[in-house]
């Protein structure tokens, strides 16, 4: 298989990654034939695959439309994934041009293609990291030069649970980030989840698929997910299914179960 010139020569194309096989369910073109043949194999399974992306891709547009209206000028985006349209400082700067925003991946293409699309924007940077190592994160010299914790923060961990095990303790990822957070700030999170989807199969056949991938899959329930927002007071509607989160129409949140992710935001007090 040819290596495409924006590939690094670090990855291996030929294994599926969760961050392309998402570029690929948006329309996006950085993805390679393992990652398309990986994510039509997931449309079979689940059909709704692709709207499922879509689905979550809007409720991290809303979600940011709403942290930046009501105030919110700083965006950390953990798992941040490949560049498509409606990122999130475009989405903040367009409320407000000083939102600042700094990106989050742990993949090489993500991070090398957000580093192009980023070029010249003083508000908004990328780097290579973890979400299971919250402290390189926090502790990263371009997180402190451009983000103050002494004002509110927006932390976006979008998508990107359903790829962290109960082994990896995602609740003490959580709780190490929360404790960086001055009050007013605000934690956005959505997770895949089969709730009320019984008798199908549809979880084991996604779990076999991504079990190719560079990441298995781990789905969470509308209870669990909500514990993971524990010391954050939740936003009206709480954890619902991604379109019935504050939607711009009553038809968009119609069959909003079919989109499996859930989501919701939550706000620190004090």
């Amino acid at each position: 298989m040819q290596r495409p010139d924006w590939a690094p020569d670090t990855i291996d194309i030929e294994r599926p990654s969760v961050a392309r096989m998402y570029d690929y369910y948006l329309g996006g073109s950085h993805n390679f034939a393992a990652d398309r043949a990986a994510a039509r194999a997931m449309v079979e399974a689940v059909p709704e695959a692709p709207l499922m992306a879509q689905a979550n891709r809007a409720f991290l547009r809303r979600a940011v439309q709403f942290l930046a209206e009501s105030g919110v000028r700083q965006f950390l985006d953990i798992g941040s994934g490949i560049p498509t349209v409606g990122n999130v400082h475009e989405i903040a700067q367009r409320v407000d041009p000083a939102c600042r925003v700094v990106y989050v991946d742990v993949d090489p293409v993500a991070v090398a293609h957000s580093r192009e699309i980023l070029a010249g924007n003083d508000g908004a940077t990328v780097l290579r990291e973890d979400f299971r190592q919250p402290a390189a994160i926090l502790d990263h010299p371009e997180v402190n030069r451009l983000l103050d914790f002494t004002q509110p923060v927006a932390v976006m961990i979008v998508a990107v649970l359903h790829f962290i095990p109960d082994a990896d303790r995602p609740e003490e990822v959580l709780r190490t980030l929360r404790a960086a957070l001055p009050p007013g700030s605000y934690l956005v999170m959505s997770q895949a989840s089969d709730d009320g989807r019984t008798g199908t199969g549809e979880r084991a056949e996604a779990e076999h698929v991504y079990r190719r991938t560079d990441s298995q899959l781990f789905i969470r329930s509308r209870a669990e997910l909500t514990t993971l927002f524990d010391g954050f007071e939740l936003v009206d509607p709480g954890v619902v299914w991604v379109p019935q989160w504050r939607p711009e129409s009553p038809e968009q949140a119609e069959n909003a179960a079919q989109a499996v992710f859930l989501g919701g935001v939550g706000r620190l007090g004090g």
